[in-house]
């Protein structure tokens, strides 16, 4: 089925939003996602820093949308389709450097406090006491430290599949990294 251009010109961010949702018509999304993608390359383009890894994220994204805009409720899809953007670009370059990235400096890295423990592989002991100190953590701090840093998901991710506010998570990880590095310190002293 071939939509009339003119019906989907006509419609707002919400209603091609709720038509694909319920009908499942790809090219209801597919006008509406056109018209963001320049904003979505240009995000792109500024985190990835070349053109063809930011035209690449730009359909992969599109990709994503098919399979799981479904699950999320959207306010305002221009200030979601901007997150969804920057959070990809953040997660490929966080992938990409994952193996160069070498100083764990406060000033570089947010988790620098726990990534030495997380790390280290030559201290089994550290292992053994994060392990027990993550499992220690209130429901709330272990289920985000445990998406954040093992699963690599950002605030946003983690947002969404918890349904905790984005202030909570970030809340949640700070305190959980305190709570570990104390925990681990304790166990360390006391061994």
């Amino acid at each position: 089925m071939i939509l009339q251009i003119e019906n989907i010109k006509n419609k707002n961010d919400s209603e091609l939003l709720s038509l694909f949702c319920n009908s499942g018509n790809s090219e209801y999304l597919g006008y509406l996602y056109n018209r963001y993608m320049h904003l979505v390359y240009g995000v792109c383009l500024k985190y990835l820093q070349n053109s063809d890894d930011a035209q690449d994220a730009v359909m992969q994204i599109f990709e994503f949308l098919l399979e799981k805009i479904n699950k999320y409720e959207i306010a305002v899809f221009r200030t979601w389709i901007y997150s969804v953007a920057r959070n990809h670009c953040l997660q490929k370059l966080r992938k990409k450097n994952k193996e160069i990235l070498t100083d764990f400096s406060v000033d570089i890295m947010e988790f620098s406090d726990i990534s030495h423990l997380l790390n280290e592989q030559d201290d089994e002991k550290q292992i053994a006491a994060l392990k027990q100190c993550v499992e220690k953590l209130p429901e709330t701090q272990r289920c985000c430290i445990k998406m954040f840093f093992f699963d690599e998901k950002s605030y946003a991710d983690i947002a969404d599949e918890t349904k905790y506010h984005l202030k909570s998570v970030k809340s949640y990880i700070q305190n959980g990294k305190r709570n570990l590095k104390i925990c681990v310190e304790n166990r360390l002293k006391n061994e």
